[in-house]
């Protein structure tokens, strides 16, 4: 296991002063390949408390932690008990508030969501993402996860996907994803869970908090035929076997051809280009790059925060939180927080949902994971995923 500790010059490269005591202690193991360890970081600004696990990829593995549905929210201890994870953090920012009146905040994260290798959700423009300020070049479509060559990386998702038809084939730019792109189509399946679909035809691609139009069109199609199409946007349980396109703007002119008994194929992935498929992802923006902090970083705003990272050779991961507004702990700010995972070991990095959703739980030895941070709420948020530590294949 790699340490956290750095020598002084380096920290003060960092702009970080000092590592407390704790800090040169060794990892508690609690699982094969999964460290874990709480110290303290001195900065010009007052203490902060910091908490990391260490994760060994070639004895453990990452996987996303997820409630049911895409569309639900639940706390990262919840989570990782359920899916017998022995560590976990928060993940991506998520859909918490709504502005548009009628409109319910589906609590579905911003970014990408695959578990398990299987594709759970797409990412929404980027004028519609929850969050501080990305920095340039960020999209909603970068992630960090895991490859099925069992290496953690950072890279960037896109959407491949049509329907077809006698009456056309059209492009699907959405899956399960609280905003679709202006014009677009998105798809809706049993993974999606029973909230609205209205918000997926509210704000634009540059403005989360522009009106809702009222060019939609909703078609139901079930097992390959369509069997209902409506001008409203629906809500409820989607069967399996069963998907929900909604079309907006163009999208909504296309998929007003489709009639009930059309015969209709929908399918859609997710790739990344140049490096093998993920089996875990989970939305996030850069803040490391080639073991570099990722220029336009914040650096003033402080805050709790929350990131991931990995190694050069992406053979180990890191999952680092700091605790923040408070006398004990004052949180870092974005660029701060880049430079301590990097002084953790990492190379590449994105940074996570941080505030009152920063959160780290970690169990092991035969115990349930819980939260061992203090959040700043008072208690643990709900959040849409997380990322989930796990002991063995």
């Amino acid at each position: 296991m790699k340490t956290i500790a750095r020598t002084a010059a380096a920290l003060a490269a960092a702009a970080l002063v000092s590592v407390a005591a704790p800090a040169a202690s060794a990892d508690d193991l609690v699982a094969p390949g999964v460290g874990y360890r709480t110290f303290t970081v001195s900065t010009a600004h007052g203490p902060v408390t910091a908490y990391l696990v260490t994760v060994d990829l070639r004895t453990a593995r990452l996987d996303l932690l997820h409630p049911a549905d895409v569309a639900e929210r639940e706390g990262v201890a919840e989570m990782a008990t359920a899916q017998h994870a022995v560590a976990g953090t928060n993940g991506d920012f998520f859909n918490i508030s709504e502005t548009h009146a009628g409109v319910p905040a589906t609590g579905s994260s911003v970014g990408p969501e695959i578990a398990g290798g299987q594709d759970l959700k797409f990412a929404v423009p980027d004028g519609q993402r929850f969050g501080p300020a990305m920095p340039p070049g960020a999209t909603t479509k970068i992630v960090f996860g895991l490859g099925e060559d069992q290496r953690a990386r950072v890279s960037s998702v896109d959407l491949h996907g049509a329907v077809v038809s006698s009456k056309g084939t059209f492009e699907l730019e959405g899956l399960n994803q609280y905003a679709i792109p202006v014009g677009g189509i998105g798809e809706y399946t049993h993974d999606w869970g029973e909230v609205s679909r209205a918000r997926a035809a509210c704000g634009t691609d540059t403005n989360r908090s522009a009106g809702c139009t009222t060019q939609v069109e909703e078609v139901v199609v079930r097992h390959g035929v369509v069997t209902s199409e409506s001008e409203t946007l629906g809500a409820g349980p989607i069967p399996e076997g069963t998907v929900v396109l909604v079309g907006r703007e163009q999208g909504a002119d296309e998929l007003e051809r489709l009639a009930p008994g059309d015969h209709v194929v929908v399918g859609g992935r997710l790739s990344a280009r140049n490096v093998p498929p993920f089996e875990f992802a989970v939305g996030g923006f850069p803040i490391l790059s080639g073991g570099q902090p990722v220029p336009g970083l914040d650096a003033a705003t402080l805050a709790p925060r929350t990131a991931a990272g990995a190694s050069a050779d992406g053979r180990t991961a890191y999952l680092l939180t700091v605790d923040g507004r408070s006398a004990a702990s004052s949180g870092m700010s974005v660029a701060e927080l880049a430079d301590l995972l990097h002084s953790a070991g990492a190379a590449v990095g994105v940074n996570l949902d941080g505030g009152g959703s920063t959160t780290m739980a970690v169990g092991g030895h035969g115990q349930a994971a819980t939260v061992r941070n203090i959040p700043s709420d008072g208690t643990e948020r709900a959040v849409a995923n997380g990322i989930g530590v796990f002991s063995a294949r």
